[in-house]
């Protein structure tokens, strides 16, 4: 067994079980690899304050991959470490492309989700869950037009995310955008979401580029996730770990296989990881 020095860690569905919650059984399993040594690193679509509070506050926890690769953020000094941004001229292109489909959509900038308010008093349209609800209503500031103050306000921009109703036009969209925007990553996290960042802005990418901040090789990582925004990070990883609830395509990919996020499966991978380190 290699050494391992750091396991990055999707949240939603993978270290997080269906209820959105850290069971006492993962976190003590993360505390346990942060004791022998393992940097812990939480890897999400999110923005860092949009993680739950309850993963910001693990004592553990120097670094986060966040906005799926955009930004890789030091949270003892609030510095980046790896950042890959949207030009501002393309999000608002790809946000004119999405204006003539029956969707909503919001983006990510400094750090924070903006949304124009029409668009945001339509989200329990478009919602899945209550809490993906919850996240459209309470972390995003409105706007009169999402464009318009993109133009105004000129800077880069992290993620653009659209929700549909139609599951197969979402299909045929991402396949659209990848061919109209060749510099751009698109994937799906959730249900009926899809999420567009720059093509640098992969969690893979992002893993690497804290690896070597750290002077770490990155086959010394492990990887744990569920959904196709995790690809590169399964991939880039010295071992990637799939939960068993995850995606086919990202099972195919992945080193090993893990219980369910409903069945701890983070805790029994790390615990089986430590004891063949011993």
């Amino acid at each position: 067994m290699r050494d391992i020095r750091l396991i990055a860690l999707d949240l939603d569905g993978t270290l997080l079980n269906s209820e959105k919650k850290l069971t006492p059984e993962n976190e003590a399993a993360l505390r346990r690899a942060s004791e022998a040594g393992i940097e812990i690193v939480p890897a999400t679509g999110r923005f860092y304050g949009g993680m739950p509070d309850f993963i910001r506050e693990l004592p553990f926890v120097r670094y986060a991959i966040t906005i799926n690769g955009a930004q890789v953020l030091d949270t003892g000094t609030g510095e980046s470490v790896y950042r890959a941004e949207i030009p501002v001229a393309d999000a608002v292109r790809m946000m004119e492309y999405l204006d003539r489909l029956p969707v909503i959509y919001d983006c990510y900038m400094d750090g924070w989700g903006w949304m124009t308010s029409s668009m945001q008093e339509k989200a329990a349209e478009y919602a899945p869950t209550p809490h993906n609800l919850k996240m459209l209503i309470e972390l995003r500031h409105p706007v009169p037009e999402l464009k318009a103050y993109l133009r105004d306000t000129g800077r880069d921009v992290q993620k653009v995310q659209a929700f549909f109703h139609d599951l197969d036009l979402r299909a045929r969209t991402i396949d659209e955008l990848r061919l109209l925007f060749p510099d751009a990553a698109v994937t799906t996290s959730i249900s009926n979401n899809m999420e567009i960042n720059h093509k640098d802005a992969q969690k893979g990418k992002a893993l690497a580029g804290l690896a070597s901040h750290l002077g770490i090789d990155v086959s010394e990582t492990v990887s744990f996730g569920d959904d196709m925004n995790d690809l590169s990070m399964i991939e880039t990883a010295g071992i990637g770990v799939a939960m068993a609830n995850a995606a086919p395509d990202l099972i195919k990919a992945a080193d090993r296989v893990t219980e369910s996020c409903d069945d701890n499966g983070v805790a029994r991978e790390i615990d089986r990881i430590l004891a063949s380190l011993c």
